[in-house]
């Protein structure tokens, strides 16, 4: 068994159908088949929801757009459960539609329903992170040389454009949001939760860009500095004088943020004070049947909205589970692909890093 491959996951079935029981890799053949069967109809359930036949990757919530994110991601997704029928489709896609900026990076939305389809060419940066990391995962995969070149030029142009020392730090660098609209002479404007030290990490050692571990490393310093305080907002700014809020951005650990300790567990890094900060959290609001947190303040961990989505569920079990030494299995629900796009593909996104960072945390 290869812990690495998904299909033969660690207790994947109940994501779908609920069943009791983990079955770990010395299940029997069995189990072992009906473990990979069940993970493929997951799989195939995200795919049958959000993946066009043309391999765009669509979220209905935004006005049917596709962002450089979800093609990332369903790459990312693709690659793990091994399908290069997807990823070719959604890389095809991608290249013909967001790869138009003149660089190796990708402009970050595609309206359909626009006479503009891509009326900004700016990029988003963990977009063009997941989709290069994607790529450097998929070349040894698939044995596609190709696909390490094109995630090498952009890891090499995410670089140049995206990372800058912190103004606050010169020994330390920041991830910027995108090439443009987020610095000025004072400082710059960040998102934490763009920041996936496990993809920077691999998309560096593959590409030999070595910026990109240094701004995973400088990044899990800032969002330890920030849970200090409390949950990681989604947006801050950061000047010579320090840390503040972003004046016109969500100062609310939201959305976003959500995804700040989940990338963080999936990087194996499970006591990292955001995670546990967001472990707290979960603990004193989540029960059975209530909607879990979405939306919280910072300073005072008020849960100002909550959701019934299953992925939300899912990333609170996971981080309930990694963050707490010693307890097994977490608190998942069954997948759910009448739910929108973001949440389900956290939720796919927390059972890849169960399986491949913490198998203790597989549903039981």
């Amino acid at each position: 068994m290869n812990r690495r491959n998904f299909l033969a996951g660690l207790g994947s079935a109940p994501f779908l159908t609920g069943m009791a029981g983990a079955v770990n890799a010395q299940g029997r053949p069995g189990q072992k088949q009906e473990l990979a069967r069940t993970a493929r109809e997951v799989w195939e359930a995200w795919k049958s929801a959000y993946l066009q036949p043309d391999g765009r990757v669509v979220d209905r919530l935004q006005s049917n757009a596709s962002h450089s994110e979800g093609q990332g991601y369903g790459m990312v997704l693709a690659t793990e459960f091994e399908d290069h029928d997807a990823l070719r489709r959604i890389f095809d896609w991608t290249e013909a539609h967001l790869a138009i900026r003149g660089d190796a990076l990708l402009a970050w939305r595609y309206l359909p329903e626009s006479d503009d389809r891509v009326p900004d060419r700016n990029n988003a940066s963990d977009g063009d992170l997941f989709y290069a990391w994607a790529l450097a995962r998929a070349s040894r995969r698939f044995s596609e040389p190709g696909y390490l070149s094109r995630a090498t030029d952009i890891a090499g142009d995410l670089a140049e454009k995206c990372i800058r020392p912190s103004p606050a730090a010169g020994n330390e660098m920041v991830f910027l949001p995108a090439e443009h609209g987020f610095v000025d002479d004072e400082g710059v404007v960040l998102n934490p939760s763009y920041l996936m030290p496990l993809a920077m990490r691999e998309l560096g050692t593959a590409t030999g860009v070595d910026d990109l571990a240094l701004a995973a490393r400088s990044g899990e310093a800032l969002t330890m500095r920030l849970a200090l305080d409390g949950p990681v907002p989604d947006w801050i700014r950061i000047t010579e004088e320090g840390i503040s809020e972003a004046e016109g951005f969500s100062a609310n650990a939201g959305y976003e943020a959500m995804r700040v300790p989940l990338f963080l567990v999936w990087s194996g890094l499970q006591s990292h004070p955001a995670v546990q900060q967001m472990m707290r959290i979960y603990e004193r609001a989540v029960r059975p049947g209530a909607p879990v947190p979405t939306r919280i303040a910072p300073a005072s961990s008020e849960v100002l909205e909550a959701s019934n989505d299953a992925g939300y569920r899912a990333v609170a079990g996971l981080v309930s589970c990694a963050g707490r030494v010693g307890q097994i299995g977490a608190d998942m629900p069954p997948f759910d692909p009448s739910q929108p796009y973001y949440p389900a593909t956290l939720q796919m996104f927390a059972m890849i890093a169960a399986n491949e960072v913490s198998p203790e945390c597989v549903p039981v």
